[in-house]
């Protein structure tokens, strides 16, 4: 009479394993502005250029030095950047802060605001499905408003890095997010960016979804390296990951439909 064999230990161990918990569903998207939902095209490294002109930043990083760390540190706080510029000089830090802003300001006047295609869309169908939606930058409260006010968005709360204590790569700006929207862990919080910081600063917070997007400053690879989950094209793809099935984005325009036109700011 034949006998059927043993199972094996490792048969039998991974039967009686449970099952793994399904994920939490996701509460909370905090999207990074510029670059991620905002059309960059350059006018940040364009306003730290006039600031450059403007503002003699000392002896330790020639021009183009300083340029190529303003293009590395893409995401971080802007004072920050100018800290380091500075080496430390924090009264030259501040002023040059001050000129930034003012210079992306004129760049704003002269160019307008435009939305990444479906960012808007995106947004409100994020909202619609019951999920909140933080919007962060480096930029300064005055400027992030300015950019805010053009868009016409309506979201949860919109943090600055005097928000939250610390700028991107640390995590404050996303669990500042969670605290100001109640979210129920950080395990349900999905953290959206086109730099390395923005993708550093989520998994930093243990966000439980960490996507990149390379619509603006770092490319597919190194937002992979920094540890994102994902990286799409555009932020408008969000929809289609399955952390967000059934919400709804209106289909993109043909392409053959005339390009958007630029929100002129006041």
């Amino acid at each position: 009479m034949s006998t059927l064999p043993a199972p094996s230990i490792a048969a039998s161990a991974a039967a009686a394993a449970p099952a793994a918990p399904a994920a939490p569903a996701i509460e909370l998207v905090v999207l990074d502005m510029a670059g991620t939902t905002v059309v960059d095209d350059g006018v940040v490294e364009q306003a730290f250029a006039r600031v450059a002109d403007r503002v003699d930043l000392g002896p330790t990083v020639t021009r183009d030095e300083a340029l190529q760390h303003v293009r590395d540190t893409m995401g971080q706080s802007k004072i920050e950047v100018f800290r380091h510029l500075t080496g430390g000089d924090e009264p030259l830090a501040q002023r040059a802060n001050e000129q930034f802003e003012m210079a992306y300001g004129e760049l704003v006047d002269e160019l307008g605001v435009e939305p990444i295609a479906g960012a808007g869309d995106l947004v409100d169908a994020l909202r619609a499905s019951g999920r909140s939606v933080v919007l962060t930058t480096g930029f300064s409260p005055a400027t992030r408003d300015r950019l805010l006010d053009a868009l016409g968005w309506s979201v949860d709360a919109a943090l600055s890095p005097v928000d939250a204590g610390r700028g991107r790569p640390a995590p404050d700006l996303v669990l500042t997010a969670l605290l100001r929207t109640g979210a129920s862990s950080v395990a349900a919080v999905a953290v959206v960016g086109d730099t390395t910081s923005d993708v550093l600063s989520g998994r930093a917070a243990g966000a439980g979804l960490v996507v990149g997007v390379t619509t603006g400053a770092h490319t597919r690879e190194q937002l992979l390296a920094a540890g994102a989950d994902v990286v799409l094209d555009s932020v408008r793809e969000l929809a289609g990951l399955p952390q967000f099935a059934g919400v709804a984005v209106p289909a993109a325009a043909p392409v053959a439909a005339p390009a958007a036109v630029a929100v002129p700011v006041a």
